[in-house]
């Protein structure tokens, strides 16, 4: 028996089920109903009336989580890895990636648009520092106001009018098989990804060795190699919920190419840096690239 911890959203939801399908076609011997599935509601879920920042930062989607995988009442958890903080409670690890999905952003607004074409001065809503200050830096004109809620829920305040375009991660929406009328997908260029976008990991107690052996056959490598190269950038920026940061790591046979940027969280300021290198050198790159932006800002770069 196998118990799978999650949030209960729909896209959470739908991430444990894949999870599951995929335990199930690695390991023929199992049966359904030998995977549980156990929703956990945590604190991030229950706080809907501001950001995460203000709240407490991304360790509110995983604390409940882990500490059900740390008294051994779930086995596993699964997680969209750019919830996760950089650094694990003692004694439990990331085990497994699954494959990567589409890592862009979505622009939804009443009217079909772009980043360009949206209103002047129109009001757009996110819960993400990240999006909202990388918007300000290529529109300041326009308001941007706290927006929560689960996928369903934020498509839902769009339609009523509460403002007049908002953002969800492509990722999202192709798990949920959802596609909303007039989406406009952003490209990497205009609005680049949080750090782990797209990838979802599985975390589990890392003394467990039956469930690392079930886990095992699920570890895509070329994810596990792209988001640690750049959790280790977020984790040399101490980056949060806090923190505007984004990055993404992108593979071409051996080589790997990593873009970074950090932002005030007005969008006052942007910064950029990339690297290239081989596959191999992927936690180095992120370090390194961390390191000279970390150097590049002052103290209160996050605060202004």
């Amino acid at each position: 028996m196998l118990t799978i911890g999650t949030r209960g959203s729909p896209l959470a939801l739908a991430q444990a089920h894949e999870t599951r399908e995929r335990l199930l076609a690695a390991h023929p011997g199992l049966r359904e109903p030998e995977i549980a599935i156990r929703i956990i509601r945590t604190t991030g879920d229950r706080i809907q009336d501001r950001s995460l920042a203000e709240a407490g930062g991304k360790g509110l989607f995983t604390k409940e989580i882990e500490e059900a995988l740390l008294d051994g009442s779930i086995d596993l958890a699964v997680h969209s890895m750019k919830d996760m903080p950089t650094r694990l409670p003692a004694g439990l690890a990331i085990v497994a990636y699954l494959p990567r999905e589409d890592v862009r952003d979505v622009l939804l607004a009443t009217r079909p648009t772009t980043l360009a074409g949206l209103p002047q001065g129109a009001t757009v809503g996110t819960a993400s520092l990240r999006r909202k200050a990388f918007l300000l830096a290529r529109r300041p004109d326009l308001s941007v106001v706290t927006f929560r809620g689960n996928v369903q829920t934020r498509l839902r305040k769009l339609e009523e009018g509460d403002v007049a375009a908002t953002f969800l991660a492509l990722a999202g929406l192709h798990r949920l098989k959802i596609t909303p009328a007039g989406m406009h997908v952003l490209s990497v260029g205009d609005m680049l990804p949080a750090v782990a976008q797209g990838a979802i990991g599985i975390e589990c107690r890392e003394s467990d060795r039956r469930v690392r052996d079930f886990l095992a056959p699920l570890d895509d490598a070329d994810t596990r190699l792209r988001v640690e190269a750049e959790r280790m950038l977020l984790d040399i920026l101490d980056g949060s919920c806090r923190t505007p940061i984004a990055a993404l790591a992108e593979l071409d046979g051996n080589r790997l190419h990593l873009r970074a940027a950090i932002a005030r969280p007005d969008g006052s300021d942007l910064m950029e840096t990339e690297r290239h290198g081989s596959r191999a050198d992927g936690i180095s790159m992120g370090r390194d690239a961390g390191a000279e932006l970390k150097g590049r800002i002052g103290p209160d770069f996050f605060t202004v």
